[in-house]
Protein backbone atom coordinates (compact mmCIF):
# COMPACT_ATOMS: atom_id res chain seq x y z
CA UNK A 1 0.00 0.00 0.00
CA UNK A 2 1.81 3.47 -0.74
CA UNK A 3 1.58 6.39 1.42
CA UNK A 4 0.47 9.78 0.93
CA UNK A 5 3.51 12.49 1.01
CA UNK A 6 3.49 15.88 0.87
CA UNK A 7 5.46 17.05 -2.21
CA UNK A 8 4.75 20.68 -2.17
CA UNK A 9 3.68 23.57 0.78
CA UNK A 10 1.83 26.77 0.02
CA UNK A 11 0.69 29.63 2.75
CA UNK A 12 -1.12 32.90 2.78
CA UNK A 13 -0.39 35.46 5.47
CA UNK A 14 -2.14 39.37 5.73
CA UNK A 15 0.21 42.04 5.62
CA UNK A 16 -1.77 44.09 8.20
CA UNK A 17 0.01 43.50 11.57
CA UNK A 18 -1.42 43.56 15.16
CA UNK A 19 1.22 44.34 17.69
CA UNK A 20 1.09 43.64 21.25
CA UNK A 21 1.65 47.77 21.54
CA UNK A 22 -1.86 47.33 19.24
CA UNK A 23 -3.36 45.85 21.75
CA UNK A 24 -2.59 47.90 24.79
CA UNK A 25 -4.49 50.66 23.39
CA UNK A 26 -7.45 48.52 22.99
CA UNK A 27 -7.46 46.64 26.58
CA UNK A 28 -5.73 46.26 29.85
CA UNK A 29 -2.98 44.25 28.61
CA UNK A 30 0.94 44.99 28.13
CA UNK A 31 3.66 43.33 26.21
CA UNK A 32 5.40 41.93 28.95
CA UNK A 33 2.31 39.86 30.50
CA UNK A 34 1.71 38.78 26.78
CA UNK A 35 4.78 37.46 26.17
CA UNK A 36 5.52 35.58 29.33
CA UNK A 37 2.45 33.85 29.09
CA UNK A 38 1.99 33.28 25.37
CA UNK A 39 5.08 33.89 23.46
CA UNK A 40 3.36 36.20 21.03
CA UNK A 41 4.98 40.01 19.69
CA UNK A 42 2.87 39.94 17.01
CA UNK A 43 -0.35 38.66 14.77
CA UNK A 44 -1.77 39.03 11.31
CA UNK A 45 -5.23 40.05 10.38
CA UNK A 46 -6.89 40.29 7.30
CA UNK A 47 -8.68 43.76 7.47
CA UNK A 48 -10.63 43.69 4.32
CA UNK A 49 -14.07 42.93 4.69
CA UNK A 50 -14.67 41.31 1.42
CA UNK A 51 -11.89 38.82 2.08
CA UNK A 52 -12.24 35.32 4.00
CA UNK A 53 -11.36 32.55 4.94
CA UNK A 54 -12.11 30.89 1.20
CA UNK A 55 -9.37 34.12 -0.14
CA UNK A 56 -6.80 33.01 2.42
CA UNK A 57 -6.85 29.25 1.26
CA UNK A 58 -7.21 30.32 -2.49
CA UNK A 59 -3.55 32.01 -1.95
CA UNK A 60 -1.93 29.33 -0.30
CA UNK A 61 -3.56 26.65 -2.39
CA UNK A 62 -2.19 28.68 -5.93
CA UNK A 63 1.23 29.22 -3.92
CA UNK A 64 1.47 24.98 -3.42
CA UNK A 65 0.12 24.32 -7.01
CA UNK A 66 2.58 26.83 -8.45
CA UNK A 67 5.59 25.26 -6.43
CA UNK A 68 4.73 21.65 -7.82
CA UNK A 69 4.28 22.73 -11.44
CA UNK A 70 1.16 21.57 -11.57
CA UNK A 71 -2.67 23.16 -12.48
CA UNK A 72 -5.43 23.07 -10.39
CA UNK A 73 -7.87 21.12 -12.93
CA UNK A 74 -5.27 18.12 -11.61
CA UNK A 75 -6.59 18.28 -8.25
CA UNK A 76 -8.93 15.57 -7.67
CA UNK A 77 -9.69 16.69 -4.24
CA UNK A 78 -9.41 19.33 -1.59
CA UNK A 79 -9.86 19.18 2.32
CA UNK A 80 -10.08 22.51 4.15
CA UNK A 81 -9.76 22.47 7.92
CA UNK A 82 -11.56 25.55 9.46
CA UNK A 83 -13.66 26.79 12.20
CA UNK A 84 -14.66 30.18 10.55
CA UNK A 85 -16.28 29.31 6.81
CA UNK A 86 -16.98 32.03 4.79
CA UNK A 87 -20.62 31.15 5.48
CA UNK A 88 -22.50 27.63 6.92
CA UNK A 89 -22.84 26.28 3.15
CA UNK A 90 -21.54 26.30 1.00
CA UNK A 91 -18.15 24.88 2.06
CA UNK A 92 -15.16 26.98 2.19
CA UNK A 93 -13.50 23.85 -0.58
CA UNK A 94 -16.32 24.51 -3.08
CA UNK A 95 -15.34 28.77 -2.99
CA UNK A 96 -11.55 27.52 -3.24
CA UNK A 97 -12.60 24.87 -5.79
CA UNK A 98 -13.60 27.36 -7.91
CA UNK A 99 -11.53 30.40 -7.30
CA UNK A 100 -8.25 28.51 -7.86
CA UNK A 101 -10.43 26.68 -10.96
CA UNK A 102 -9.79 22.97 -10.18
CA UNK A 103 -12.76 22.36 -12.12
CA UNK A 104 -11.86 18.28 -11.82
CA UNK A 105 -11.85 18.27 -8.13
CA UNK A 106 -14.33 17.58 -5.26
CA UNK A 107 -14.03 18.53 -1.70
CA UNK A 108 -15.10 19.52 1.91
CA UNK A 109 -14.72 20.91 5.34
CA UNK A 110 -13.57 19.82 8.76
CA UNK A 111 -14.64 21.69 11.81
CA UNK A 112 -11.89 20.30 14.41
CA UNK A 113 -10.95 23.54 15.64
CA UNK A 114 -6.86 23.48 16.15
CA UNK A 115 -6.59 19.90 15.42
CA UNK A 116 -8.37 20.85 11.81
CA UNK A 117 -5.33 20.50 10.05
CA UNK A 118 -4.30 16.91 10.86
CA UNK A 119 -7.27 15.29 10.73
CA UNK A 120 -7.91 16.70 7.39
CA UNK A 121 -4.49 15.48 6.49
CA UNK A 122 -5.02 11.62 7.96
CA UNK A 123 -8.46 12.01 5.66
CA UNK A 124 -6.38 12.96 2.59
CA UNK A 125 -4.04 10.43 2.90
CA UNK A 126 -6.55 7.83 3.33
CA UNK A 127 -7.70 8.72 -0.16
CA UNK A 128 -4.25 8.63 -1.85
CA UNK A 129 -3.56 5.14 0.51
CA UNK A 130 -6.56 3.40 -0.90
CA UNK A 131 -5.65 4.65 -4.58
CA UNK A 132 -8.73 6.21 -5.40
CA UNK A 133 -7.01 9.80 -5.79
CA UNK A 134 -3.25 10.94 -7.02
CA UNK A 135 -3.61 14.67 -6.26
CA UNK A 136 -5.05 16.02 -3.02
CA UNK A 137 -4.98 19.56 -1.55
CA UNK A 138 -4.84 20.19 2.13
CA UNK A 139 -5.74 23.46 3.53
CA UNK A 140 -5.78 24.77 6.83
CA UNK A 141 -7.15 28.32 7.18
CA UNK A 142 -8.97 30.26 9.69
CA UNK A 143 -10.13 34.43 9.86
CA UNK A 144 -9.56 34.30 13.16
CA UNK A 145 -10.37 38.11 13.94
CA UNK A 146 -13.71 37.44 12.72
CA UNK A 147 -14.86 35.68 15.82
CA UNK A 148 -12.55 37.13 18.41
CA UNK A 149 -13.60 39.50 21.21
CA UNK A 150 -11.38 42.60 20.99
CA UNK A 151 -13.31 43.45 24.21
CA UNK A 152 -11.62 40.30 25.66
CA UNK A 153 -8.39 40.42 27.10
CA UNK A 154 -7.80 37.15 28.02
CA UNK A 155 -8.22 35.87 24.19
CA UNK A 156 -7.66 38.48 21.80
CA UNK A 157 -4.21 38.24 22.47
CA UNK A 158 -4.05 34.73 21.34
CA UNK A 159 -4.92 34.94 17.85
CA UNK A 160 -4.31 36.18 14.29
CA UNK A 161 -5.68 35.01 10.54
CA UNK A 162 -3.51 33.00 8.02
CA UNK A 163 -3.59 29.79 5.83
CA UNK A 164 -1.35 26.86 4.57
CA UNK A 165 -1.84 24.43 2.26
CA UNK A 166 -0.06 20.99 1.34
CA UNK A 167 -0.06 19.17 -1.66
CA UNK A 168 -0.98 15.12 -1.20
CA UNK A 169 0.31 12.48 -3.33
CA UNK A 170 1.57 8.72 -3.95
CA UNK A 171 4.36 7.50 -2.32
CA UNK A 172 6.19 3.76 -2.68
CA UNK A 173 9.45 4.48 -1.17
CA UNK A 174 8.84 4.80 2.58
CA UNK A 175 8.03 8.53 2.29
CA UNK A 176 4.82 10.45 3.71
CA UNK A 177 2.48 10.27 6.21
CA UNK A 178 3.13 6.93 7.93
CA UNK A 179 1.03 6.57 11.15
CA UNK A 180 -1.06 9.33 13.11
CA UNK A 181 -3.23 8.82 16.34
CA UNK A 182 -6.35 11.21 16.74
CA UNK A 183 -8.66 12.00 19.98
CA UNK A 184 -11.74 13.59 20.66
CA UNK A 185 -13.86 14.30 24.29
CA UNK A 186 -17.31 16.29 23.82
CA UNK A 187 -17.48 16.28 27.24
CA UNK A 188 -15.65 19.38 27.91
CA UNK A 189 -16.86 21.25 24.54
CA UNK A 190 -18.25 24.00 26.52
CA UNK A 191 -14.76 24.89 27.49
CA UNK A 192 -13.41 26.10 24.65
CA UNK A 193 -16.06 27.34 21.78
CA UNK A 194 -18.27 29.91 20.16
CA UNK A 195 -21.86 29.35 21.68
CA UNK A 196 -23.99 31.41 18.93
CA UNK A 197 -24.44 31.06 15.33
CA UNK A 198 -25.33 26.98 14.89
CA UNK A 199 -28.71 25.72 15.14
CA UNK A 200 -28.83 25.46 19.10
CA UNK A 201 -28.52 29.68 19.26
CA UNK A 202 -28.89 31.28 15.99
CA UNK A 203 -28.55 34.36 15.31
CA UNK A 204 -30.73 36.81 16.85
CA UNK A 205 -30.66 40.26 18.95
CA UNK A 206 -30.28 38.46 22.10
CA UNK A 207 -27.17 36.27 21.03
CA UNK A 208 -25.98 39.25 19.69
CA UNK A 209 -26.16 41.40 22.70
CA UNK A 210 -24.77 38.22 24.48
CA UNK A 211 -22.06 38.47 22.53
CA UNK A 212 -22.55 34.93 21.78
CA UNK A 213 -20.97 34.73 18.42
CA UNK A 214 -17.08 35.33 19.71
CA UNK A 215 -14.69 32.38 21.05
CA UNK A 216 -15.44 31.72 24.13
CA UNK A 217 -12.40 29.98 26.38
CA UNK A 218 -11.47 29.16 30.08
CA UNK A 219 -8.24 29.52 29.83
CA UNK A 220 -6.56 28.07 32.84
CA UNK A 221 -8.69 24.31 32.11
CA UNK A 222 -8.09 24.75 28.14
CA UNK A 223 -4.10 25.40 28.92
CA UNK A 224 -3.99 22.36 31.52
CA UNK A 225 -5.77 19.53 29.39
CA UNK A 226 -3.54 21.05 26.31
CA UNK A 227 -0.59 20.22 28.00
CA UNK A 228 -1.26 16.89 28.92
CA UNK A 229 -3.17 15.77 25.80
CA UNK A 230 -0.38 16.85 23.10
CA UNK A 231 2.23 15.90 24.72
CA UNK A 232 0.94 12.35 25.33
CA UNK A 233 -0.47 12.38 21.71
CA UNK A 234 3.24 12.64 20.64
CA UNK A 235 4.43 10.47 22.86
CA UNK A 236 1.73 7.82 21.62
CA UNK A 237 2.73 8.37 18.00
CA UNK A 238 6.44 8.36 18.61
CA UNK A 239 6.32 4.89 21.27
CA UNK A 240 4.20 3.23 18.64
CA UNK A 241 6.56 3.92 15.75
CA UNK A 242 10.09 3.18 17.87
CA UNK A 243 10.87 6.48 17.94
CA UNK A 244 13.32 8.24 20.23
CA UNK A 245 14.01 12.29 20.79
CA UNK A 246 17.33 11.93 18.59
CA UNK A 247 15.58 10.11 15.36
CA UNK A 248 13.12 13.19 15.15
CA UNK A 249 14.57 16.00 13.08
CA UNK A 250 11.53 18.50 13.69
CA UNK A 251 8.55 18.40 16.31
CA UNK A 252 5.58 20.67 14.26
CA UNK A 253 3.29 21.56 17.37
CA UNK A 254 0.18 23.49 16.98
CA UNK A 255 0.98 27.54 17.90
CA UNK A 256 -1.18 28.47 20.92
CA UNK A 257 1.26 28.92 23.69
CA UNK A 258 4.80 28.56 24.10
CA UNK A 259 4.97 27.00 27.60
CA UNK A 260 2.41 24.37 25.84
CA UNK A 261 4.91 23.77 23.23
CA UNK A 262 7.78 23.54 25.53
CA UNK A 263 5.78 20.81 27.69
CA UNK A 264 5.18 19.15 24.67
CA UNK A 265 8.89 18.85 23.57
CA UNK A 266 10.17 18.15 26.82
CA UNK A 267 7.95 14.96 26.92
CA UNK A 268 9.41 13.65 23.68
CA UNK A 269 13.11 14.04 24.98
CA UNK A 270 13.51 17.14 21.69
CA UNK A 271 15.63 19.93 22.21
CA UNK A 272 14.68 23.75 22.07
CA UNK A 273 16.51 23.96 18.62
CA UNK A 274 14.20 20.76 17.05
CA UNK A 275 11.26 22.79 17.37
CA UNK A 276 9.40 24.45 15.08
CA UNK A 277 7.91 27.95 16.74
CA UNK A 278 6.33 30.78 14.74
CA UNK A 279 3.65 31.76 17.56
CA UNK A 280 5.69 35.13 18.36
CA UNK A 281 5.42 36.29 14.36
CA UNK A 282 1.37 34.95 13.60
CA UNK A 283 -0.19 34.00 16.91
CA UNK A 284 -2.01 31.02 17.31
CA UNK A 285 -4.06 31.28 13.52
CA UNK A 286 -5.75 27.76 14.44
CA UNK A 287 -5.99 24.75 11.78
CA UNK A 288 -3.11 26.89 9.64
CA UNK A 289 -0.26 26.92 12.22
CA UNK A 290 1.35 23.59 11.73
CA UNK A 291 1.27 23.94 7.49
CA UNK A 292 2.54 27.82 8.12
CA UNK A 293 5.29 26.48 10.22
CA UNK A 294 5.65 23.62 7.35
CA UNK A 295 6.05 26.47 4.91
CA UNK A 296 8.65 28.57 6.90
CA UNK A 297 10.52 25.71 7.96
CA UNK A 298 10.96 24.37 4.11
CA UNK A 299 13.99 25.17 3.50
CA UNK A 300 15.46 23.41 6.52
CA UNK A 301 14.26 20.08 5.92
CA UNK A 302 15.80 17.04 4.26
CA UNK A 303 14.64 14.16 2.50
CA UNK A 304 13.95 10.88 5.10
CA UNK A 305 13.37 14.18 8.11
CA UNK A 306 11.38 12.50 10.44
CA UNK A 307 8.88 14.86 12.14
CA UNK A 308 6.08 14.64 14.62
CA UNK A 309 3.33 17.26 14.06
CA UNK A 310 0.91 17.16 17.18
CA UNK A 311 -1.96 19.65 18.04
CA UNK A 312 -5.04 20.40 20.73
CA UNK A 313 -7.98 22.28 20.07
CA UNK A 314 -11.66 22.56 21.27
CA UNK A 315 -13.87 19.73 21.08
CA UNK A 316 -11.93 18.78 22.85
CA UNK A 317 -10.03 17.58 20.12
CA UNK A 318 -6.02 15.97 19.93
CA UNK A 319 -3.65 14.18 17.84
CA UNK A 320 -0.32 13.55 16.45
CA UNK A 321 1.30 12.40 12.64
CA UNK A 322 4.31 11.32 12.03
CA UNK A 323 5.55 12.23 8.56
CA UNK A 324 8.81 11.05 6.85
CA UNK A 325 9.53 13.82 4.67
CA UNK A 326 9.62 13.39 1.12
CA UNK A 327 11.99 16.44 -0.68
CA UNK A 328 15.23 18.50 -0.05
CA UNK A 329 13.33 21.84 0.81
CA UNK A 330 16.42 23.94 0.02
CA UNK A 331 16.29 22.51 -3.47
CA UNK A 332 12.61 24.19 -4.11
CA UNK A 333 14.03 27.27 -2.72
CA UNK A 334 16.49 27.85 -4.64
CA UNK A 335 14.73 26.60 -8.18
CA UNK A 336 11.63 29.53 -6.70
CA UNK A 337 14.96 31.96 -6.28
CA UNK A 338 15.96 30.97 -9.90
CA UNK A 339 12.99 31.43 -10.94
CA UNK A 340 12.52 35.33 -9.72
CA UNK A 341 16.29 36.18 -10.82
CA UNK A 342 14.79 34.81 -14.29
CA UNK A 343 11.57 37.15 -14.23
CA UNK A 344 13.35 40.21 -12.84
CA UNK A 345 15.93 39.81 -15.80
Amino acid sequence: MPHAKITAVGNYLPEERLTNADLEQMVDTNDEWIRTRTGIVERRILKDENKATAYMSAAAANEALDKRGISADELDLIIIATVTPDMLFPATAALVQDAIGASNAWGYDVSAACSGFLFALSSGARYIESGHHEKVLVIGADKMSSIVDYEDRNTCILFGDGAGAVLLEADNNGFGILDDIHHIDGSHGDLLCMPGGGSQRPASHETVDNRDHFLKQEGRAVFKFAVERMASAAEEVMVANDLKGEDIAYLVPHQANLRIIDATARRMGVTRDKVMINIDRYGNTTAATIPLCLHDWESELTKGDNLILAAFGGGFTWGATYVKWAYDGADVARSNLAEVSATLG
